[in-house]
């Protein structure tokens, strides 16, 4: 049986090469991370942000960041993806809402904040739920871009540190990944082969 959305996920591929004649104006950067927070995130933390690097100087300071990579400066934008350290303050508002709606009792959303502050004292544990929301976030927003016609590449070759200080991030928050989104150029490779289900699946 074939579903629209799978030929999403069978045509994606890492672009390295971008148009760099192409802009997105700031409609459609919104409609990317306004998809992308459909993701999950535990307990509805929502704890991600993302940083939309569009100016032509902000796009060239950030290559420098990555090590030169052309893509991060001919891609209209480049994400910055971060994850936040989980806050379990933050419960009370973002769940509020499905509170009201009547869908969550009020005892449950409580339960939920008395168990994020548990589970996340250990700073560790902290970091790995910032940097889970972060990932499921941007891969969230590479279907959402692939979707919209575009393409993507998510990077991990950059200076963290450099981009934590040269782009302002809190010191809650975490850069998980760069995420160059636009139009192809010519040249591209297609999605490069994947390991079979059978070397891959387990089923108990």
């Amino acid at each position: 049986m074939h579903y629209p959305a799978i030929s999403l996920i069978e045509r994606r591929v890492s672009a390295n090469l971008f148009d760099a004649s192409h802009t997105l104006r700031d409609a459609e950067i919104e409609d990317l991370v306004r998809l992308a927070t459909r993701a999950p995130s535990a307990y509805n933390l929502q704890n991600w942000r993302f940083i939309a690097v569009r100016a032509p100087g902000a796009k060239a300071r950030l290559r420098e960041l990555a090590y030169g990579q052309a893509k991060v400066s001919d891609a209209a934008v480049t994400f910055i993806v971060c994850g936040q350290l989980p806050d379990h303050t933050t419960l009370h508002e973002r769940l509020r809402p499905f509170v009201e709606s009547g869908h969550m009792q009020q005892a449950t959303a409580s339960g939920w904040q008395e168990s994020a502050a548990e589970q996340y004292a250990d700073p560790r544990v902290a970091r790995d739920e910032a940097v889970r929301s972060a990932t499921l976030g941007a891969a969230t927003l590479i279907y959402a871009a692939e979707a919209m016609d575009f393409v993507s590449s998510p990077m991990v070759g950059f200076d963290a540190e450099a981009v934590t200080r040269e782009f302002g991030l809190a010191d809650d928050e975490v850069p998980v990944m760069l995420l160059p989104v636009g139009r192809a150029a010519p040249g591209n490779w297609p999605q490069k082969p994947r390991r079979p289900v059978r070397e891959v699946l387990q089923i108990s």
